[in-house]
């Protein structure tokens, strides 16, 4: 049962006369320099000067450098197929043969409506010729020197006619014979040997992608923008490409293509790097990990990136002075690259700065580095 009041106060009174301590918490509070004397353990790097390349990383889409899709320009039977699935052609190569049989015949229709008419002119300039003269002695009426002329006139553009029917069968026989028109790779024949083809239906029979030199896009952040041009208009900016999971080295190309225009969704731009891919390593609508080297930071202090902190002062690291002591630093002038991050003042060569650990750090705590086994962990 609960202590009366009188003897609960009785108690409290005695505690305080014989200097005894009531404690309103379980665990005692130790002196502020007690905690202190523990050295804090902490993952330590030096900082060093090189050049750093300022590298702008991006996701980038392989685009090909031009596709065509290649279409029958008239009707007809596919005859022949002159290559195979994912096959490399080059410009000029046969890819289809449409039965010829019927251009063939209408070309030879063409030419001998030529040969008939010409040979209708033949005559009509003779009697025209003939006429003519026999009006000026005037043994002959005008009326059939003007009938005669007016026979040439019209089988002269009969004759102009056939000529562009002839070139006209002409064309449609070339177009019987379906070549490559640029140098690339095919994807897969979607209409075989056998089959009927109209002229420009919407299905293609193929589709080549020219892959060597190809494009990768990607897009770049607009306040980019100003160094990349400034960049281009002095020389060629360097563009590497790495596809997923791959080892070996990246493919390396050039900046050719700055959009004209940012996009206001997202507030980027869109970029394209002209990669020479002749080993084909790059194959159209693959994603690859891009890098864009801007600029070159030289002779820069660098420093892990881990070891910058945030504060409500800006940028600081805790610096490990001689006596094993740290020290807090305002850093300035920051780029992180990667891993690394250069900074222009606070820091020089040779410091030695707080990577890890940095929550029980202030500035006069003592610190010890970490062991090999604890930096693993």
């Amino acid at each position: 049962m609960p202590l009366p009041r009188k003897i609960f106060a009785a108690l409290v009174m005695a505690a305080i006369g014989t200097g005894g301590y009531l404690y309103a918490r379980s665990d005692p509070v130790l002196p502020q320099n007690v905690a202190e004397a523990d050295a804090v353990p902490v993952t330590v790097a030096v900082a060093v000067r090189k050049s750093v390349p300022i590298v702008l990383p991006e996701i980038g889409n392989v685009q090909a450098y031009s596709t065509v899709s290649v279409k029958s320009r008239v009707d007809g039977q596919i005859f022949e197929v002159g290559f195979k699935d994912g096959q490399t052609v080059h410009k000029g190569d046969l890819l289809f043969a449409i039965d010829p049989r019927t251009f063939d015949a209408a070309v030879r229709q063409a030419e001998a409506n030529l040969a008939r008419d010409k040979a209708q002119l033949e005559g009509a300039q003779l009697d025209l010729t003939r006429y003519s003269q026999l009006a000026k002695s005037g043994f002959a009426a005008q009326q059939k020197y003007e009938e005669s002329k007016t026979a040439v006139d019209s089988l002269e553009a009969t004759a102009k006619a056939d000529q562009a029917a002839l070139e006209t069968a002409r064309l449609s026989q070339s177009y019987a014979t379906i070549r490559a028109p640029i140098d690339g790779r095919t994807g897969s024949i979607l209409i075989h040997a056998g089959n009927l083809v109209k002229a420009n239906d919407t299905n293609p029979l193929v589709v080549i992608n020219q892959v060597h030199p190809i494009y990768v896009s990607f897009a770049a952040p607009e306040q980019y923008l100003p160094e990349i041009t400034r960049r281009m208009a002095a020389s060629a900016l360097s563009v590497e490409a790495r596809i997923a999971d791959d080892n070996e080295p990246p493919a390396t190309g050039q900046l050719s293509f700055v959009n004209n225009a940012v996009d206001t969704t997202t507030g980027t731009i869109m970029l394209k790097a002209t990669f020479a891919n002749e080993d084909e390593r790059l194959v159209p609508g693959a994603f690859v990990r891009v890098r864009l080297v801007l600029k070159s930071l030289d002779n820069a202090v660098v420093v892990p990136t881990p070891a910058i902190q945030n504060g409500q002062d800006g940028s600081y690291v805790y610096v490990v002075k001689s006596d094993a002591t740290v020290e807090k630093r305002t850093v300035t002038g920051l780029t992180e690259v990667g891993d690394e991050t250069a900074v222009e003042s606070g820091i020089n060569e040779g410091d030695r700065v707080v990577t890890d650990g940095q929550l029980r750090l202030r500035p006069g705590v003592r610190i010890t580095p970490k062991t090999g086994a604890e930096k693993a962990s």
